[in-house]
This record gives C-alpha cells, sequence and structure tokens, in this order.
C-alpha cells in the first residue's frame, strides 16, 4: 500500500500504477471506506489520510450501453462495474459481443494495452479463469 505521491498529480499517479501493471484505487485508513476515481481527499469527510491499495478486481456490471460509431469503426460498450469493494468504475467490457454485455454480469478488472497507454477493462468472470 502507498501513500500518494505529492510530486505527480492523483489522475496520473493512478495511471502510473496502470502503466506498471497494477489496477489500485484509494481508501481512508480511519475509515477503510474504498472510493474512486481519485482524489486528494475522502468524498463526504474531507479526510486525507488516503492510501492506495489493490482491490480483487471482481465486479458486477450496474449500467451498459453501446456506442454505434461510423464505419469502419467497431461497436463498443461503455459499463458502469460496482466493484467487490464497493466504487463504481466506468470502464469497458471486451472479450464478448458490445451487445451480450449485460446488467448483473460478474466481470473481473483486467490491464490493457490500448495505442500504447495501459488501460483499464473488464472481462466476464467465466472467461477471467
Amino acid at each position: 500500500m502507498t501513500q500518494n505521491n505529492p510530486g505527480i498529480g492523483i489522475d496520473a499517479e493512478f495511471q502510473r500504477h496502470l502503466d506498471e501493471g497494477s489496477f489500485k484505487i484509494q481508501r481512508a485508513r480511519q475509515s477503510g471506506r474504498a472510493f474512486y476515481y481519485p482524489r486528494v481527499a475522502e468524498p463526504g469527510t474531507g479526510a486525507t489520510d488516503l492510501e492506495w491499495f489493490e482491490p480483487s478486481g471482481r465486479g458486477v456490471v450496474y449500467a451498459t450501453t453501446v456506442v454505434r460509431v461510423k464505419p469502419p469503426g467497431e461497436p463498443y460498450n461503455v459499463a458502469l462495474v460496482d466493484l467487490e469493494e464497493g466504487p463504481r468504475v466506468t470502464s469497458k467490457v471486451v472479450g464478448i459481443a458490445p451487445d451480450a454485455v449485460r446488467i448483473g454480469m460478474r466481470v473481473q478488472a483486467r490491464i490493457d494495452a490500448v495505442e500504447g497507454k495501459a488501460l483499464l477493462v473488464f472481462v466476464p468472470e467465466d472467461a477471467a479463469t
């Protein structure tokens, strides 16, 4: 577990973790409450006793939509995923057709390289094993 790095912006620190192959989110030490997106203080309390930690990566699709783009682009989904630890993250589910992503689907986080940048995505839980 690491504390916030005051030498870089909080979003850059989140991306650095991804670039190093690690999905990390923050929690407040005193309350133990995890949250996402990266912040400098705990939402609601303003507490600054934050640390980065690796969540399980397991979650459930809360909402999803398919974005249809002009050809030759391919449709893709945008999903809201409720992590086991509580926070809700925005990402996409890969490895299946965008129309096959369903609310309530169990998913697992994965880091993919997209155009040279590490990106947090999710795969269906049965495909993650």
